[in-house]
């Protein structure tokens, strides 16, 4: 639980960029520096922990580079108000930030400072609100995270108002930009603040803001939020509601792209037509008749400008010709028999879970953890730590692990045959 200054929630870059995935390093480092105290200089972390606090999910320590000079390049501007005072300041998130290899057997440790105008400001905070960073690490979009910390801000104020600002000051605040010249309100309502609002609805449970549009004439000049508590749902029972589907980013990820581009790549792109691609890569690849491919993840993105999967959910309904190596429409349908084929022994399994003692079960899910949990996506596998198989989104997962353990052989075409039929998936005749 990081305890946040409430000037350093809407931040306003003035020069430079911030990015959801700065925010959360941020976050995680201001965490650890107040854990630390006041008094240091100088803080010192194992960039593990950095990592996982901030769920970064990757091992590319040039990526988390990257983030870190967007804190230290990007200019911002504080507004706080004390008894009898109002101040402005202008600085940046950090100051230096440095990371020492010692050698294989060695941590790698991360060392940062922040500038000594805020460093108290922000360590030892007078008005603060509390956020916990593994609700924060859930939002998908900046402005998602940018509202959610206002919300929770706000949610013990007596009005339950945000601020009341300009289109372009907001604008500047929920995207992290600084170079916003013009705000057409129409698509910054509809490409930013609905599908933020979406998010931070069903991300958590605590509130809902409602958006309150201030005009002049005809035209909207200004905005701010109304905070909604919402109602405790039943027995404080919680429920991972990351509406992300995790399965689908991992078999990106498998292809062959980074963890931060499989995440960036599935918030733009309509979620059909990925998954239509994702199958039609990966049913490119099984086709042993065919020179395999050297990228497929360069073969996916291809795939995806070109079309080569589309379908009526990603536009008007016209289908792109395909590529020369792309399969013939019956192979697609053997593709969509064997994924129904892979749920059903998935269901199947998960029946003969439920049906056996404790120690079966117990025995199956060690030896889940030990052939499947370090390769798992970090919210999968956090989500298994926690509710095991009765996971949303973790508990899948492990009862296709399962089907495959129990009946490891692969369906041969007769078999997927009568199972279509069965399913009264083909139409003979």
């Amino acid at each position: 639980m990081v305890q946040k200054a409430n000037e350093s929630i809407a931040i306003r870059p003035k020069k430079g960029r911030l990015t959801l995935l700065s925010r959360r390093i941020y976050n995680a480092l201001l965490y650890h520096a107040q854990q630390q105290g006041v008094d240091e200089r100088q803080y010192t972390l194992p960039l593990a922990t950095l990592i996982g606090d901030s769920h970064f999910n990757s091992r590319n320590v040039a990526l988390l580079k990257e983030h870190i000079r967007e804190m230290q390049t990007t200019l911002i501007e504080w507004n706080s108000v004390g008894t009898g005072e109002q101040r402005w300041t202008s600085s940046q998130l950090l100051g230096t930030v440095e990371i020492a290899e010692r050698g294989s057997g060695y941590p790698v440790i991360i060392s940062w400072s922040y500038p000594d105008k805020v460093r108290e400001r922000l360590l030892k905070p007078h008005r603060y609100t509390k956020i916990l960073l593994e609700v924060g690490a859930q939002m998908r979009s900046y402005a998602a995270a940018v509202l959610f910390e206002l919300g929770l801000q706000y949610l013990t104020s007596p009005s339950r108002l945000t601020m009341r600002e300009d289109l372009y000051w907001w604008a500047s605040v929920l995207t992290g930009r600084s170079d916003i010249e013009k705000v057409d309100y129409r698509y910054f309502k509809r490409d930013v603040l609905r599908p933020a609002l979406a998010e931070v609805d069903a991300l958590q449970d605590d509130f809902s803001l409602e958006l309150i549009e201030h005009r002049e004439g005809r035209r909207i000049a200004e905005l701010q939020f109304m905070v909604h508590r919402k109602a405790q749902s039943a027995l404080g029972v919680t429920e991972d509601r990351n509406p992300f589907d995790l399965e689908l980013v991992e078999r990106l990820r498998k292809l062959g792209l980074k963890d931060e581009e499989a995440d960036r790549l599935y918030s733009k792109t309509d979620e059909g037509l990925l998954r239509a691609t994702v199958e039609h890569v990966e049913q490119r690849l099984r086709q042993a008749n065919l020179p395999p491919l050297a990228a497929p993840a360069a073969y996916l993105r291809d795939a995806l400008k070109k079309g080569y999967a589309a379908t009526g959910a990603a536009g008007d309904g016209a289908t792109a010709p395909p590529p020369p190596a792309a399969p013939p429409p019956l192979q697609v349908s053997v593709q969509t028999i064997r994924d129904e084929w892979d749920r059903e022994r998935a269901r199947q399994a998960e029946d003969r879970y439920q049906a056996a003692d404790a120690a079966q079960r117990e025995a199956w899910c060690q030896g889940f953890e030990a052939a499947q949990l370090e390769g798992l996506l970090g919210p999968i596998a956090q989500a298994w730590r926690r509710d095991g198989p009765a996971s949303r989104i973790a508990g899948p997962v492990f009862f296709r692990w399962l089907a495959r353990e129990q009946v490891p052989a692969e369906p041969s075409e007769g078999e997927l045959l009568n199972f279509a039929i069965r399913r009264g998936m083909l139409q003979l005749g």
